[in-house]
């Protein structure tokens, strides 16, 4: 997403004479998520030429010694090991098994070599983490699952990390956003390397849409990063969390934390890889991007119980996030959503958004019986359980500030 397919063939160093583009090595590790494993196997591996889908040619390689053994207790074994990446013109990463170990030192040493000789790296998901590790994110536009780019940013400071997006191709190191993300950045390299047409049939094969529109902004959560939870500092980023319907600034958590404000600004960024004035601005307008949506509150009112201290501050900063001003979002928003979805979540949400005033100052209707209730993802998920639009069905209207394929 963040260069068009010509800029990234322009990017891309020339191959070495033993390595094919069509060759294409996915390297897997035990304890990997059978999921994002899956996603290159199907899209690389199946003979789809009745379709009119290029073949191409699949090295599965171990990046470690087997048997792998993966989520849910399988167990793998692959009919290739490192040496095997020699060959390959296309190298991915599915994912990493855990994004606080660091990866084999003999596959990062694979990867790299690859790499300078021309081949196309690819991380999806946490084997971001991966690519980064052999240093060949430094410098570069990368993104990961929304829950991990604070981690990813900062272990990894020379990366410029981009959570927004679903996918970025960087030319000849591309990565995406967690699980589904995947099929879309495959997606992108066959419409890359054989165009439209090819990777149109081989969406219709796997039944999903050949383009998706926006990014990860949709799907952000409230959770922490995941390396706060034992610090400190986690109460007050709990507390913060808690009371953004409170007008309260950077000192105050600072003050909060028994620290002076660059003590604090120090420690904020080290554990989250984010300043906490651009975290906490970012948080509020999440918040507003909740109650344009489950709401019918005012922006005047949306902007007051997210702490903006006024209606023009939250124009501002929500342009800025999402491209989009509050009041087209929710025009937007509700040309994609059944009014029933919207006001069974309006009612959850004002369970955890303190009112401001009387209770018949509530303007949400109740949720109806039966309705889902939209619940937080986990620190340890790979996927998130809120409502969102509906990003599959085709026909309707992008939200504004979701970026489009190139």
């Amino acid at each position: 997403m963040s260069q068009d397919s010509a800029t990234a063939t322009e990017a891309a160093r020339k191959l070495t004479g033993r390595r094919r583009r069509e060759v294409v090595a996915v390297l897997l590790f035990s304890g990997g998520p059978i999921f994002e494993s899956s996603i290159p196997l199907s899209v690389f591996g199946i003979d789809r030429q009745d379709a009119g889908v290029p073949r191409y040619r699949l090295l599965v390689c171990g990046g470690e010694d087997g048997p792998l053994r993966t989520t849910g207790g399988l167990e793998l074994t692959t009919p290739y090991g490192l040496e095997a990446i020699s060959r390959a013109g296309t190298v991915v990463v599915p994912a990493w098994r855990s994004i606080t170990s660091p990866p084999p030192a003999e596959a990062l040493d694979a990867l790299r070599r690859a790499h300078e000789e021309g081949a196309r790296i690819v991380g999806l998901c946490t084997g971001a983490f991966v690519l980064a590790a052999a240093g060949l994110l430094d410098g570069r536009p990368a993104t990961t699952h929304w829950m991990y780019a604070p981690t990813l940013a900062k272990r990894y400071p020379s990366v410029h990390v981009d959570p927004r997006e679903l996918f970025v191709d960087d030319g000849d190191v591309l990565t995406s956003a967690g699980t589904a993300a995947g099929i879309d950045l495959c997606l992108h390299i066959v419409r890359t390397d054989h165009g439209t047409e090819a990777a149109g049939a081989l969406a219709r094969r796997l039944v999903v849409p050949p383009r998706r529109s926006g990014g990860q902004e949709r799907y952000l959560d409230r959770s922490l990063p995941e390396e706060i939870g034992s610090d400190p500092l986690a109460e007050v980023v709990a507390w913060a969390l808690e009371h953004l319907h409170e007008q309260f600034d950077v000192e105050t958590l600072a003050a909060r934390a028994y620290m002076s404000r660059r003590t604090f600004d120090r420690r904020f960024r080290s554990l989250t890889g984010s300043a906490p004035l651009q975290w906490l601005i970012t948080q509020r307008v999440l918040q507003a991007q909740r109650l344009l949506e489950t709401s019918d509150y005012s922006v005047d009112e949306v902007a007051g119980r997210c702490g903006f201290r006024s209606p023009v501050a939250l124009r501002g900063h929500f342009r800025r996030q999402l491209g989009s001003s509050p009041a087209a979002y929710r025009a937007a928003y509700r040309a994609r959503r059944p009014q029933g979805v919207a006001e069974s979540a309006a009612a959850v949400l004002e369970t955890v958004v303190p009112s401001q005033g009387s209770p018949s100052g509530r303007r949400s209707a109740p949720a109806p019986s039966g309705a889902p209730v939209p619940v937080s993802a986990s620190a340890g998920s790979s996927e998130h359980s809120l409502p969102v639009p509906d990003a599959y069905v085709p026909g309707r209207p992008a939200l504004p500030g979701q970026r489009s394929a190139p």
